[in-house]
């Protein structure tokens, strides 16, 4: 049973991933439809096809590896200044003229003399900014009402003010691990040493009433190694306990790998599960989204460890993973001892912050990613509309041929990653929970 739950959690998270990816393509293709580009193919998948059929213009189809899609917009690649699109041009002798004017020619091999006016590069600089910026924003729609619709109709987890374990000694927070027990030598906790009981509910702290888990945490820490009164509610009756809170290091806050020195009690709360507002939902993603751009900041960087634990080095929880380790956590919650409603949450919850990460990857403004057209087109825009303002003739298109050698880099570095990132999660992959 739990090999068929595993495979089904599999199997459901990438037809969510395939889905994911058909809807991004989708984005680039009905806008070039609409300000009448060539559209010749939309695939889902590379690599050898499994099945397509043409509709129109443009061949429709599933590939064999479920690694991404594609839509080929037909003149992506300008003809170089003063040349005729028309003819296939013979290379220049150096060797980056050369990559650039070949693919050139491959791209105008296929370029019939009635598509003239129907080419991607010809068309005005904010059609093509919306047309490469569609496809992540797609992403973000997807992730926006995933991320809307799970903390609305199933809720989130939110901390009450019932005390659900006591620490027994103090452990820093670059030490804490899973398997981390108290060892000779540690600390007794404040919270232990105070008489803390599972079960309290914490009323007041230094006098101040406390409401929610949010207002005692920041009291806490700025509260470093002083005295501290606390009342909690124990068996219908309010108790008051003495205790002095110690300066420990701990994470800045959930997600971040930032550790802070702060006063430190010893003491989690109770999770109940909360139907949400709309405004929670969006700041949660909001939350998110800074927390995957200072990943994506941190990446060359978690990468090495991610390197590492391939030869046998312990794997960071937090480092990033591939679809394929993706789909293994996915497989990992489906066959896991949560209740079907949890399975599903974490599940929407992981497609949710992966198509969140697709569109912000996208959007980082380097080609081959769409954020590299876009800023080509964008500084189209700046380059006429400055040349129109001061009365200069039009400098016309921004010639991102161009940057095709650093393009080839680019998307020769995003292989290797991803390459090594499969081979990690094949090896060493991350687990979420023990056993």
């Amino acid at each position: 049973m739990s090999v068929l739950l595993t495979i089904l959690g599999i199997v459901l998270f990438v037809a969510g991933v395939l889905i994911s990816v058909a809807l991004h393509e989708l984005g680039h293709m009905l806008p070039a439809k609409a300000f009448g580009m060539k559209v010749t193919q939309f695939f889902v998948g590379f690599g050898q096809t499994l099945w397509s059929t043409k509709r129109g213009e443009t061949e429709y189809g599933i590939k064999a590896i479920p690694a991404g899609g594609f839509v080929r917009i037909i003149g992506m690649m300008p003809p170089a200044k003063g040349q005729d699109p028309s003819k296939v041009r013979k290379a220049n002798t150096g060797p980056i003229q050369s990559m650039v004017e070949n693919a050139r020619s491959a791209e105008y091999e296929t370029i019939a003399p009635e598509d003239h006016g129907r080419l991607f590069y010809q068309k005005v600089w904010w059609k093509k900014l919306i047309v490469m910026a569609s496809g992540p924003l797609v992403n973000v729609v997807i992730a926006t009402v995933l991320f809307t619709g799970l903390f609305t109709l199933y809720g989130d987890r939110v901390p009450q003010t019932t005390i659900s374990t006591v620490t027994d000694c103090v452990i820093p927070a670059d030490q804490a691990t899973p398997d981390r027990k108290c060892q000779d030598g540690d600390k007794v906790s404040p919270a232990k040493q105070a008489g803390f009981q599972v079960g309290d509910r914490i009323v007041s702290f230094n006098g101040t009433t406390i409401d929610s888990w949010d207002q005692l945490t920041p009291l806490i820490r700025a509260n470093t190694d002083k005295a501290a009164t606390i009342v909690v509610e124990r068996n219908g009756q309010q108790v008051t306990l003495q205790t002095n809170t110690i300066v420990n290091q701990v994470v800045d806050k959930p997600g971040s790998d930032k550790y802070v020195s702060v006063g430190f009690l010893g003491v989690s709360p109770e999770n109940k599960l909360e139907q949400q507002s709309v405004g929670y939902a969006l700041d949660k993603m909001g939350d998110y989204t800074v927390a995957t751009v200072q990943a994506l900041g941190r990446f060359p960087e978690k990468l090495v460890g991610v390197a590492k634990s391939i030869v046998g080095g312990e794997r960071d929880q937090d480092s990033p993973m591939s679809v394929v380790g993706a789909s293994r956590v996915a497989g990992e919650i489906a066959s896991s001892d949560l209740d079907v409603g949890a399975k599903a949450a974490s599940l929407i919850l992981l497609l949710a912050s992966l198509n969140l990460f697709l569109a912000l990857f996208n959007f980082i403004p380097l080609l081959p990613l769409d954020g590299g057209h876009m800023i080509g087109a964008i500084w189209e825009g700046i380059r006429r509309g400055f040349a129109k303002l001061l009365g200069r003739p039009d400098p016309g298109y921004v010639d991102v041929a161009k940057l095709l050698p650093i393009a080839y880099v680019a998307a020769s570095v995003i292989v290797v990653m991803g390459v090594l990132l499969v081979i990690a999660d094949i090896v060493n992959p991350i687990k979420l929970f023990n056993g």
